[in-house]
């Protein structure tokens, strides 16, 4: 189930001691009861399969939409980096959502095993669909996975960051949760999980717990990247979070781990984004 507040600060405790720093948790677990899924809504983007492309060597983009060129010569497909409706959409400290309420047209209850309920046992059906081979496939290798947390609407984001900002102030919130606009989770790409025994969830210890390293192995094989690697903070502005997968699809992530490309924004020459701007 989500944490509750002292779980997430006793995390950043355990992380300041450990590595003479202090934790950015970009998957802060909400507290507030779930906002309905459509609250603060703009009108959404469908959702592309990784074989509809967005942008394609020969497409260009409206103005408003960066166009990219594929990251290898190999790659088939092209997507926005700016499309919240993108699989590759990179959203971090200096890449807000756009538009900033953003809700994706395809919220669906994947069917795995769930340790949440209400919008975070959502995930967009591109996601949802593969994250249901990857349960099985763990599944079928003695690993079991939960869905820890799927979707977080903006609305509570809201309520998530401004709890931290009241009560430790907003450099302190800075780190401890991302800013409304700035959570990954919003897009319906990405989840954490949890480990079916329940232990170590959202601490550092869970890199140790089976569904964590058989994830860091396989995930790419699905689609899936570690969004937040191990000391590549200055890079993602966040700490290592093992529970926390991105889908940007199979081709993506296969070359990311063939090349030991660690970081979406190594993949895509994005600048770090270690603080806001």
């Amino acid at each position: 189930m989500d944490q509750p507040l002292p779980t997430r600060r006793a995390f950043a405790s355990l992380l300041t001691a450990g590595a003479g720093i202090a934790a950015l948790a970009a998957c802060t677990p909400e507290n507030p009861a779930p906002s309905p899924v459509a609250a603060n809504a703009a009108t959404p983007s469908p959702t592309p399969t990784p074989e509809t492309p967005l942008v394609t060597p020969a497409a260009a983009e409206p103005a408003s939409v960066t166009p990219v060129a594929a990251p290898s010569s190999t790659a088939a497909t092209q997507f926005s980096l700016t499309d919240p409706a993108s699989p590759w959409v990179v959203v971090n400290k200096h890449r807000p959502l756009n538009p900033q309420n953003y809700v994706p047209a395809d919220l669906v209850q994947p069917n795995i095993r769930l340790a949440v309920s209400g919008e975070a046992a959502l995930l967009n059906s591109t996601t949802a669909a593969a994250a249901e081979k990857m349960f099985g496939a763990a599944a079928a290798e003695g690993v079991i996975m939960t869905l820890a947390s799927g979707y977080r609407s903006y609305s509570t984001q809201v309520s998530t960051y401004n709890g931290y900002v009241a009560g430790s102030g907003q450099a302190a919130a800075d780190r401890a949760s991302a800013r409304p606009g700035y959570s990954e989770h919003q897009t319906g790409w990405s989840f954490d999980i949890g480990d079916g025994r329940g232990a170590c969830s959202f601490q550092p210890c869970f890199a140790e717990q089976p569904s964590a390293v058989w994830a860091k192995a396989h995930a790419h094989k699905f689609g899936f990247v570690v969004r937040y690697p191990w000391m590549f903070h200055d890079t993602t502005g966040y700490f290592y979070e093992s529970w926390h997968l991105r889908f940007i699809g199979v081709e993506a992530a296969t070359e990311m781990a063939t090349r030991g490309i660690a970081t979406l924004e190594e993949y895509f020459g994005l600048e770090a984004a270690p603080d806001y701007i």
